[in-house]
């Protein structure tokens, strides 16, 4: 058997790594092994207990007050000394973090193959997002396999003349899709736990806020507080919902202009499965997340991203989602279309998610029993 790396550090890229694990787990042809970074560790903690398993080998490498230079020399030494120590046949990175960046450079200056999900995003913008942009960008020039999520995002890697493209899909469906099936066997929990933090939620219209994106900090968020301040003064009918990032960048800009708002519920982060319960019960969300972008489809909910520019385009060609930018009239005036416009509405929430159809982590499986 070959025995496979699979490398995370973040609450996203355990979302989308999970199912990949699994299924790697039925294959006779690997063994896998989960190593965490715990680039976000309780996050981390929620998704392995949300799906009842656990990191084999865990680096605990964040410490006070650590910067990015900070974290990526850490990764670098204690990736280095995992990786060099196994004889991996592969390692597998998910898209765009620090840890991915790192662990895909640790495996080229160890001459192992590196295999990228979600592999092919681009805005061309090294600041936007950022990190992200330069880090996919970096592992995308040693990747020895890119599973693309989408046709769009395989061009941009041919473009790069790069080999081993495969496209299969987003593993973020597969994830919503086992998610939903443990959900729905557990309704009522799920609904006593909201009814604790909004009462009579059933009866209340409820929209998801999300916002924590770096190259937002400053005025772009700001201009995300107004708009939300203007939608909440204007639609008293509807309960803002929005689980607030730990980062303070983002706790002290939302505190200082929504706080006062009775209809704008400022809560802490969320484990998945509650945030994805919260998302199902919403009529609206507005967020700068990436995961997001590519769940809500597949939970018909219409969606308004507040970033100028997004990697994920074709959520808004497909007509699953809009693109605000971060100044506060364009996500009021687009709120109000989508919202106040029935036709407008359901004809977003109806349109077919483009990012996958939760089988995209068997087919990477397949591709690299063949491959490898």
């Amino acid at each position: 058997m070959k025995q496979i790396a699979i490398v995370l550090g973040t609450r996203p890229e355990a979302i989308k790594l999970i199912p990949l694990y699994l299924k790697f787990k039925e294959s006779k042809f690997f063994n896998p092994v989960l190593i965490s970074t715990g680039q976000h560790k309780e996050m981390l903690e929620q998704i392995f207990s949300f799906f009842n398993l656990w990191p084999d080998i865990e680096l605990n490498v964040m410490s006070n007050n650590q910067g990015l230079s900070g974290l990526t020399s850490i990764l670098f030494q204690k990736l280095e000394e995992v990786i060099s120590r196994y004889k991996f046949d592969g390692i597998i990175v998910q898209g765009d973090t620090s840890t991915a960046m790192v662990g895909s450079m640790v495996c080229f200056y160890n001459k192992v193959k590196v295999i990228h999900i979600e592999a092919g995003l681009r805005t061309y913008d090294k600041f936007s997002p950022f990190p992200e942009e330069v880090n996919r960008r970096i592992i995308g020039l040693v990747a020895d396999f890119h599973f693309a999520p989408t046709e769009k995002a395989a061009k941009a890697l041919e473009k790069e003349n790069l080999n081993g493209i495969y496209i299969v899909g987003n593993t973020v469906i597969d994830s919503l899709i086992l998610a939903m099936k443990k959900i729905a066997a557990d309704e009522e929990k799920y609904k006593t736990n909201l009814e604790i933090s909004f009462p009579d939620f059933e009866n209340k219209r409820l929209v998801l806020v999300t916002g924590h994106r770096r190259e937002n900090f400053g005025k772009g968020f700001e201009e995300i507080c107004k708009a939300l301040a203007m939608l909440a003064d204007k639609h008293k009918e509807l309960s803002f919902v929005y689980p607030v990032h730990l980062n303070p960048n983002v706790r002290q800009t939302v505190f200082k202009f929504l706080q006062e708002y009775k209809n704008i519920h400022l809560i802490d982060p969320l484990p998945y499965d509650q945030l994805l319960y919260l998302m199902s019960k919403s009529v609206l969300i507005l967020t700068d997340s990436g995961g997001i972008q590519e769940e809500a489809p597949s939970l018909n909910i219409p969606l308004i991203v507040m970033r100028d520019n997004t990697e994920r385009p074709e959520g808004i060609e497909a007509g699953c989602a809009v693109l605000a930018g971060t100044t506060a009239s364009n996500i009021v005036n687009l709120f109000k279309r989508i919202y106040e416009d029935q036709k407008t509405y359901n004809k977003m929430a109806q349109a077919v998610n483009p990012y996958g159809d939760g089988k995209s982590a068997e087919r990477i499986v397949q591709v690299l029993e063949k491959e490898l």
